[in-house]
């Protein structure tokens, strides 16, 4: 069985307080975009998982989509696999990439095995091997709340616009990204600021790491900088960076202007 996990988009993420557990809770939405890595899952003699594309860091026995066929294969009576995981989202990036390869591994293997595993209990297990994995099950655009893990329906649909995923190679750890932060309870509700015309979005709609990472790496500030005199209506980084993304109300090739970067541009969903 081959599958294309795509990554995510943040649109606004408030980081509103720490936890007893030492995560944090927030509040977002994520937003399935077309940036995809490809993952095929096929019947071996002996479990095996190989990766192409992209290298990622850490052993194959480490890997999210070992981990969660371990985790099925612990409930379930599953053959032994192959899984062959082609990396292309940018690693480190802010966009989940490596979550949804984890997602997409719990949905395939269900849909592959007849395991008849609920869409419930699929996010359930997601969430036992990362915050933000359990989104990738269902796939469309969410109210996220506590760990990211939680999700509430939103109405909003960006159906037909155009995106521009801008990733200038940093590496940015989630420890660096949550250091400079000041958890901070919200003034305003998200969902309901989602609401207004995309081109209000800018003064009211923000990403909390910004304000600490972008003096820290002003290459990112720069890029969205770029972005908005490109003519994005909106225009932000995507989770903890280090991915910048823009919001186009019109097919926009911006693979000139950044020809130095890993670009990624497509329509919305």
């Amino acid at each position: 069985m081959l599958v294309f996990p795509n990554a995510k988009i943040n649109i606004g993420l408030n980081i509103v307080e720490k936890r007893p557990d030492g995560f944090h809770n927030i509040e977002s939405c994520f937003y399935p975009v077309g940036w995809s890595d490809a993952l095929e899952i096929t019947v071996a003699e002996n479990f095996e998982f190989h990766t192409d594309g992209i290298a990622i860091p850490g052993s194959s026995s480490d890997n999210l989509c070992t981990k969660a066929y371990q985790m099925l294969a612990a409930d379930y009576i599953l053959p032994n696999v192959n899984i062959h995981l082609l990396k292309a989202v940018p690693i480190g990036a802010g966009l989940g990439g490596g979550s949804a390869d984890a997602a997409f591994t719990i949905t395939a293997l269900n849909k592959l095995f007849s395991l008849g595993i609920s869409l419930e209990k699929q996010q359930d297990y997601a969430r036992r091997l990362g915050s933000d994995c359990a989104f990738f099950i269902d796939n469309k655009p969410v109210y996220c709340f506590d760990k990211g893990d939680r999700f509430e329906k939103m109405d909003l649909t960006l159906a037909g616009k155009w995106v521009v995923l801008v990733n200038p190679g940093l590496h940015i750890s989630t420890v660096e990204a949550y250091a400079g932060i000041k958890p901070e309870k919200s003034t305003t509700d998200l969902r309901e600021t989602l609401k207004q015309p995309i081109e209000n979005w800018k003064a009211f709609v923000k990403n909390d790491f910004e304000n600490s990472l972008f003096p820290k790496f002003p290459v990112l500030a720069g890029i969205k900088e770029i972005l908005y005199k490109q003519g994005a209506a909106y225009a932000a980084m995507s989770g903890s960076g280090s991915t910048l993304f823009g919001i186009f109300e019109a097919e926009t090739d911006l693979s000139t202007i950044f020809k130095n970067y890993k670009i990624w541009q497509g329509t919305l969903k």
